[in-house]
């Protein structure tokens, strides 16, 4: 059996993170859950359930899973799950984002929050406009075929760690997703239900982090275009 490590990132979900947990199948390997700064008592209730708990006190989901993946590094898995600590995702569904690394040959697989698995209301009209124009452009510029920038997704770990990820902040999943592409390295999408989240949204829920995650996004979309990475 692969080995499977799961990486949450967490800032006050001390509501969530145990139903998150409690929903992970029983043969993940190792489960690292990243308190990033909260103020409330995240880190005791994913203990209690478990998990492993680093501590990053820069605010950023590209910190918190960098932070996780300097942990990773000291006893590699075969296979690195990402997804909220929020409980929107449905983490019992990890089965499905890791079968067709195990029997497809493919090394990258997204979550893809289909309208027809998805609770209403659970992405905002600006989530789905912005999911929507950021695959336009990666469709248009890079012939992807990724339909969402989900944060429910599984990767090899020797790809993830080649990739030398950079994006501290609201940029993390787009930078992961452009670099799958230039690198032509193989992947595919699978549909996964959502649901709405435990608590308000950092992102989404406020104007800032709606502006912040926007300029993120299309920024390392163009500039990526233009750079010479890959």
């Amino acid at each position: 059996m692969k080995k499977i490590a799961v990486i949450i990132p967490a800032y006050n979900e001390a509501a969530s993170i145990g139903h998150v947990l409690e929903a992970l199948p029983r043969f993940v390997s190792a489960v690292f859950v990243v308190n990033n700064n909260s103020s409330d008592n995240t880190a005791e209730a994913a203990k209690e359930k478990g998990a492993t708990v680093l501590f990053e006190e820069r605010k950023g989901y590209g910190y918190a899973c960098l932070k996780a993946m300097e942990e990773l590094a000291k006893n590699p898995p075969d296979i690195v799950v990402f997804l909220d600590g929020d409980f929107s995702d449905f983490p019992e569904e990890l089965p499905l984002l890791i079968d067709p690394i195990l029997t497809e040959n493919k090394q990258f697989v997204l979550g893809s929050r289909v309208k027809s698995l998805r609770e209403q209301g659970a992405l905002t009209p600006q989530q789905i406009f912005g999911n929507a124009l950021a695959c336009f452009l990666m469709r248009i510029l890079y012939k992807g075929q990724f339909t969402d920038l989900g944060p429910f997704r599984a990767i090899e770990w020797s790809v993830l760690n080649g990739l030398e990820m950079q994006d501290k902040t609201y940029g993390w999943t787009v930078e992961m997703q452009l670099k799958i592409l230039k690198r032509k390295i193989p992947y595919t999408e699978v549909p996964v239900h959502y649901r709405k989240r435990i608590g308000t949204s950092k992102v989404s829920g406020t104007l800032k982090g709606t502006l912040m995650a926007g300029y993120k996004i299309l920024s390392w979309i163009g500039t990526f275009y233009f750079s010479k990475w890959n």
